[in-house]
């Protein structure tokens, strides 16, 4: 299960204890389910709850209370009508799209026609490749993953010629992911990034700093494994997921990215082209195989995100790569980790071209191509992925803004001290994966490359020849375009 769908997942079981629908034992369960331990899924859910009632104040106030609407909206739509799909119905999310969808009728007299969108992404974005083949205009905009603007880019409306200010203030890899062949497909709506989550404890206890190289990461995580050990023969220097599944990709990247090796598929003039084999990459990829059954279990080559929780969660790691929402697990009383838990950037490589790296993640709103009210429409996804919207969401749902200056408003730090910390993080090193430039084929591609890495870490191929294996097998894939 991919990162947005787990994390889509818990949202609504937290929204059904808040809202009464289910008991938080049946939560819990559906949440081993999930492949999360009881002690973490409780933990999850105690959370996520205790999030939303944080305050007396925020549990009488009504959702989108937070909400200033833009005073830049054109008031020549009124009487139109657009359907946009967004969240599926039981998102904890739909309350503050009903109240900023009244909002922005009340201002511009554009009615919203919501449609809930399906919970799976693999789902969701079948029917919509069946409803634009058809060149349906039933719906005018819809939500789509980071990896679709390649994917979906024939069958949008392109909102450069109307956005590219607005654009302009958003992180600048995240556009760069949604602009195909020069058409702005789709405008970020908020995202999520790969992140490094440590103990805090036990650096402090054998005197290590927050790691910066993965040089220094790999002698702060063995340093602290060989000293707790001692105690607890179960721990472990680091954590991450190492099954072969679209949850590698994104950590397969980071790897090599970081280490100078370049983004696996480039646009190279204008031609989509492999920059894989490079000795960057591949040395980051061996270094990563040393990890597995040193300062990694050897189970890790089966880890997801899920499972990495698990252990760090349960106290038996030093290290974590993760996204986000891992976040709530640490913010309960009774967890093992409460309190001692940071988060940084992932670790950097020492050679030419090293940088640090966090793999994209999060949604953008796109406008269709056969919408019969694309102003209405663009009006739309103006307003709803606006600096005021996008602070009213981190507030009243933590969402993590695609705007830099919305992680310095103090409003946004008063509602959740996490979102702040994040800022450098999207600035210093975010990373797409290569779905854009490999448009509709990326699933492939990332098939392709995330069984090679898998193996690598098994020890069933070594690394430059997997890499090879890739190469041709992601060659032969993108000859298609």
């Amino acid at each position: 299960m991919q990162n947005d769908e787990l994390q889509g997942q818990l949202r609504r079981l937290i929204d059904g204890v808040m809202n009464g629908k289910m008991s938080r034992r049946e939560a819990i369960r559906r949440a081993t389910v999930l492949g999360i331990s009881a002690p973490v899924a409780a933990s999850l859910i105690r959370s996520g709850v205790a999030m939303a009632q944080s305050t007396p104040e925020a549990t009488a106030l009504a959702p989108g209370h937070s909400i200033v609407v833009p005073g830049d909206l054109r008031t020549d739509l009124a009487g139109q009508r657009i359907s946009v799909v967004l969240s599926e119905e039981s998102n904890p999310a739909v309350p503050f799209f009903e109240a900023a969808h009244a909002k922005f009728t009340e201002a511009t007299g554009i009615e919203i026609n919501r449609i809930p969108g399906e919970q799976s992404t693999t789902d969701r974005l079948a029917i919509y490749n069946q409803q634009f083949g058809a060149q349906s205009s039933d719906i005018d905009v819809v939500q789509i993953d980071v990896i679709h603007p390649g994917i979906l880019a024939q069958h949008a409306y392109d909102l450069a010629p109307h956005l590219s200010e607005q654009a302009a203030n958003h992180f600048a890899a995240i556009i760069e992911n949604n602009t195909i062949g020069g058409v702005l497909v789709g405008m970020p709506f908020y995202t999520d990034a790969g992140l490094l989550w440590y103990r805090t404890d036990l650096l402090e206890k054998y005197g290590l700093e927050v790691p910066v190289t993965w040089s220094e990461f790999e002698t702060a995580a063995q340093t602290i494994q060989e000293g707790e050990r001692a105690g607890n023969p179960d721990f472990y220097g680091f954590v991450f997921q190492g099954n072969a599944y679209e949850g590698l990709t994104c950590n397969g990247l980071e790897w090599q990215y970081s280490n100078g090796g370049g983004r696996i598929v480039e646009d190279v003039e204008g031609t989509p082209t492999v920059t894989l084999n490079n000795e960057a990459a591949i040395a980051s990829f061996e270094r990563a195989r040393g990890w597995v059954g040193g300062i990694a279990p050897e189970g890790v080559t089966t880890y997801q995100e899920a499972d990495s929780i698990n252990v760090f969660q349960a106290g038996n790691a030093a290290f974590m790569r993760n996204w986000p929402y891992v976040w709530a697990t640490t913010q309960v009383d009774g967890s093992p980790v409460n309190g001692v838990v940071g988060v940084t950037s992932v670790p950097m490589g020492e050679g030419e071209g090293s940088s640090h790296a966090a793999t994209l993640g999060g949604w953008q709103l796109m406008v269709s191509k056969y919408s019969q009210a694309p102003d209405a429409g663009v009006e739309y996804v103006k307003y709803m992925t606006s600096p005021e919207i996008q602070k009213a969401r981190a507030i009243e749902g933590s969402y993590l803004p695609t705007i830099a200056t919305i992680y310095d408003d103090p409003d946004v730090a008063a509602a959740s001290e996490f979102i702040p910390r994040l800022k450098d993080v999207f600035q210093g090193g975010a990373v797409a994966r290569p779905s854009s430039v490999t448009s509709y084929l990326y699933n492939d591609v990332s098939i392709a490359y995330f069984t090679g890495l898998n193996q690598i870490l098994t020890g069933q191929a070594e690394a430059g020849a997997a890499v090879e294996d890739i190469v041709s097998q992601i060659e032969d894939i993108i000859s298609e375009l």
